[in-house]
Formats: structure tokens, C-alpha cells, sequence
């Protein structure tokens, strides 16, 4: 079954001000689509609602006709969270064992498809801020979600890292998912979206 997300009605203010104003989706797998939109706009606010870690004052998001249930979302808003005195790879193993019982190879897959297997054994506190965004995005991918909310994934990249990182989304993309991301770069919303979407007055306008 093909993967859809749809927001009805969705709005949220903040101290009287509006935020998102009736934002209406209907988005499906298989694509990367792209938010666009001046700081503050609301991009990251409508990422935070769609995958629960901020409540909408009014409308309803649905994942594949339902309320999405744990696990449907991998995310990057603002920047990623790790226990530093931990190793990459023992952050991925804590994080995916919370749902469900993970292998050794499927977090080493993970850390080889953004280029940190051999940081894979050292603590979080001496990588990069590069190296910690890579570990972000395989920290999104590592249980497979249906769907990938990105908040600048490409911040502290390389160019190199970049196109590696490009690369993944589009294998994600041909498994069905949903892609989500905001970026400060026009030439990534236009070489790697298939739809944009841009804020105006609180609303979202496909492009």
C-alpha cells in the first residue's frame, strides 16, 4: 500500500500569534518534497506537529487514513541530540532497542551508508558537527519509518557528505517513503524535490 499523510485544518498560534493558519496536505510516498519559506515562517513548527512532538490547536494528521502511531517518523529538527560519552554506534543501538530488538549489522549498514564506520566505536564528543548530522540522518533511518521529516539535513556537510547523503534519500525515496525537508539552499529544493511547497500568510502553496 502506497504510504499518504494528510493534514486538515492544521493551525497553531503562538501568544496570539499565528503560526500556521488551516494548513490542508495530501502528500504520498515515493517523493521528496520540499518546504521553502523565510526564518520563521513556520517550517519547523508544522514538522513538529506532523510527527507529534508539538500538538496542533485545531485539524487533524493521518497517516495511511490513521492517527500515525509510534515509530512512523524519522526526524531532524534543529540540531540532533546524542549521549556524548557514548559511541555512534551505541547511540543507534540504544535508540533502535527502545522498539525493537536490533543487529549489530543493520546498525553498522546504517553508520557505512553516511560514511561513519570506522568513527563508528568513538564517543559522540569528538565528532564534528558534520559527523554528528550524518549520525542524525542514519539516527532518523535506523527503524525504517514511512516517513522522514528533515529539518536542514545538510547543515555542517561537505560537499562530498552532500551528494552521499543525496544519494540515500533518493534509495529512500524509490522504498516508498515519504520525504519531508527544509532547506536554505535553492539548488537542493530544485535538484532533489519532486514538489515545493512555500509559506505564505500561515499557509502552505505548492509551488
Amino acid at each position: 500500500m502506497e504510504n499518504r499523510l494528510e493534514l486538515n485544518g492544521v493551525s497553531k498560534t503562538f501568544k496570539n500569534a499565528v503560526v500556521l493558519d488551516d494548513v490542508q496536505l495530501d502528500i504520498h510516498g515515493g517523493k521528496i518534497y520540499g518546504l521553502v519559506g523565510e526564518n520563521g515562517c513556520g517550517k519547523t513548527v508544522l514538522m513538529k506537529c506532523i510527527c507529534n512532538l508539538m500538538i496542533p490547536d485545531t485539524g487533524k494528521i493521518l497517516l495511511n487514513g490513521k492517527n500515525p502511531a509510534k515509530g512512523s517518523f524519522g526526524v531532524i529538527i534543529e540540531t540532533p541530540g546524542f549521549l556524548n560519552e557514548f559511541s555512534g554506534y551505541q547511540n543507534l543501538k540504544m535508540l533502535a532497542s527502545l522498539r525493537r530488538s536490533v543487529q549489530k549489522d543493520e546498525i553498522m549498514n546504517m553508520l557505512r551508508m553516511v560514511s561513519l564506520e570506522e568513527n563508528a566505536r568513538k564517543k559522540v564528543r569528538s565528532y564534528s558537527l558534520g559527523m554528528r548530522q550524518r549520525l542524525g540522518i542514519a539516527q532518523a533511518l535506523i527503524d525504517n519509518p514511512p516517513v522522514l521529516l528533515l529539518d536542514e539535513p545538510f547543515n555542517a556537510l561537505d560537499e562530498k557528505s552532500r551528494h552521499q547523503v543525496y544519494k540515500l534519500l533518493g534509495q529512500e525515496k524509490e522504498n516508498g517513503k515519504i520525504i519531508i525537508l527544509s532547506s536554505h539552499h535553492p539548488d537542493e529544493i530544485r535538484d532533489l524535490c519532486d514538489e515545493v511547497y512555500t509559506f505564505r500568510d500561515h499557509k502552505i502553496c505548492k509551488q
